[in-house]
């Protein structure tokens, strides 16, 4: 149950009340202190018993660290806006990036996308092909026409991978797409992968940048 995307009920009707990130983020946090947890139960209907043991004394500096404790190390922070219809989903997306030494912002259509990247500047778009009002793939085009807009990493979320799904993508001016559930995995890939991010008067602050294909 601490592991990531797991969910005891995967209904159509339960899909919206989270993406089963939330313990898997408990216990990162938990074993970066050097502490576990865990969860017990005596059966249905009497209730669940979460347990947190931590260290009183600091970790040894040659402590093992958690996967994603150790991501947060090995990258840069990012400025990253998260644009997502469905809110579970751009509120876990952003926990997650947020965990691993992130600023991130989130907008839920795509017309709320573009005010807040005119004003936030992120590095990376994390932006939802299927939004109502505004696609995803018109909100790319439509942060691209902006001077600012020309060097962000424009990254792809759909629930669609195939071939031509990547090609629409790719022509709408996205740098990279990926496909739903994002695993950390892959994000950490991702933004291992970005150039560090350039200061302000930096010559690759106005250069375009493409980024690596993630896949999935």
């Amino acid at each position: 149950m601490f592991d990531i995307f797991t969910q005891v009920d995967r209904t159509i009707e339960a899909a919206q009340g989270g993406l089963g990130i939330g313990l898997s983020l408990v216990k990162g946090l938990v074993e970066m202190h050097g502490g576990t947890v865990e969860a017990k139960s005596e059966g249905r209907g009497k209730g669940s018993e979460f347990v947190v043991r931590l260290p009183v004394r600091s970790l040894e500096a040659s402590k093992p660290r958690s996967e994603w404790g150790a991501a947060m190390t090995r990258t840069p922070s990012r400025r990253v806006l998260i644009v997502d219809d469905n809110r579970d989903a751009a509120v876990s997306l952003a926990a997650m990036l947020n965990f691993m030494g992130n600023e991130t912002q989130t907008a839920h259509d795509g017309y709320e996308a573009l005010d807040v990247a005119a004003s936030f500047r992120p590095d990376l778009v994390m932006l939802d092909i299927g939004m109502p009002r505004l696609s995803g793939y018109d909100t790319a085009r439509r942060i691209r026409e902006q001077p600012w807009g020309r060097v962000m990493v424009l990254v792809a979320l759909t629930g669609w991978g195939q071939e031509e799904d990547r090609r629409k993508s790719k022509d709408a001016g996205f740098d990279s797409h990926l496909v739903k559930p994002i695993e950390p995995g892959a994000m950490e890939r991702l933004l291992a992968g970005l150039p560090r991010p350039p200061g302000p008067h930096s010559a690759a602050a106005t250069a375009p940048f493409n980024a690596p294909r993630a896949t999935r």
